[in-house]
């Protein structure tokens, strides 16, 4: 299983690059799955992998204009207070055990998975139904109070599921900013980075982790990063946008059919 996960995380990398955001959304799965690493802890290689590669992955937006630092920096520095007081104090008193009906038992694990893939149905559903509204996106960030309750709401869903949260950032930025797509992708690349590298350092379980696999796993990512932003800046937006949508609402309906099978 462990060859499949070395493979799977070109894919990683790959989507990342190529649409901003679903890094994350392989990288849990893979990590629990074909790894067989805990799922909270598998949160914490997450947040590193998905950190390390969106930081590599800004450098070709950054060239071509296509990241919008103002609003990425509103966004990104309240939602890293979110990501701080999700995994510092909501995630710790979650009990392990939820709720059990008739023998069946709701774990943490199994709320955090539920959790991650019905926000990627609402998230998918957005990004296939709701046409792109672009305009000027360095003048999308003139409700300045808008985004930072966009930042530290997204802040807390990132730090319980270990997401760069590209997948609720992206629709954020396109349907309430009214950013185009590909400076939504660039300036979401900024906002993972941010939330994810502080992520990792404010979570109290990196003492557990495997460094060779970890670092193994980051550089094979990184590849598929530089690839996918590659073909990235060659794509058609429009299509991009529901090719994004798809691919996370499959990754969701797996992750139910796991959990829940």
């Amino acid at each position: 299983m462990e060859m499949l996960g070395f493979i799977a995380a070109i894919g990683i990398g790959l989507i990342l690059g190529l649409i901003g955001a679903g890094g994350s959304i392989l990288t849990v799965p893979v990590m629990v799955y074909l790894f067989a690493i805990d799922p909270f802890l598998a949160t914490t290689y997450s947040l590193f992998i998905v950190g390390i590669s969106s930081l590599a992955g800004i450098v070709p937006y950054t060239l071509k204009r296509q990241v919008d630092f103002k609003t990425s920096i509103f966004f990104g520095i309240p939602s890293i207070l979110g990501v701080f007081v999700s995994r510092r104090y909501i995630h710790p008193i979650i009990p392990n055990d939820i709720i059990q009906i008739n023998g069946w038992m709701l774990s943490k694990d199994m709320l955090l998975m539920l959790l991650f893939a019905v926000l990627m149905v609402f998230a998918a559903l957005n990004m296939i139904w709701k046409k792109e509204i672009a305009t000027d996106p360095y003048k999308a960030n003139d409700q300045i109070g808008k985004i930072i309750f966009q930042g530290i709401l997204i802040g807390i869903l990132v730090g319980l599921v270990g997401a760069g949260g590209g997948f609720l950032i992206i629709p954020a930025l396109i349907i309430f900013n009214k950013m185009s797509l590909k400076t939504a992708i660039g300036s979401s690349l900024l906002i993972i980075a941010l939330n994810s590298l502080f992520g990792f350092i404010s979570s109290t379980n990196i003492d557990e982790i495997h460094w060779p696999l970890l670092l193994e796993i980051t550089a094979i990512a990184l590849a598929g990063m530089l690839l996918g932003s590659w073909i990235s800046q060659k794509a058609d937006a429009a299509k991009l946008k529901p090719f994004f949508g798809y691919f996370v609402l499959f990754m969701a309906i797996w992750i139910l059919y796991q959990e829940l099978h």
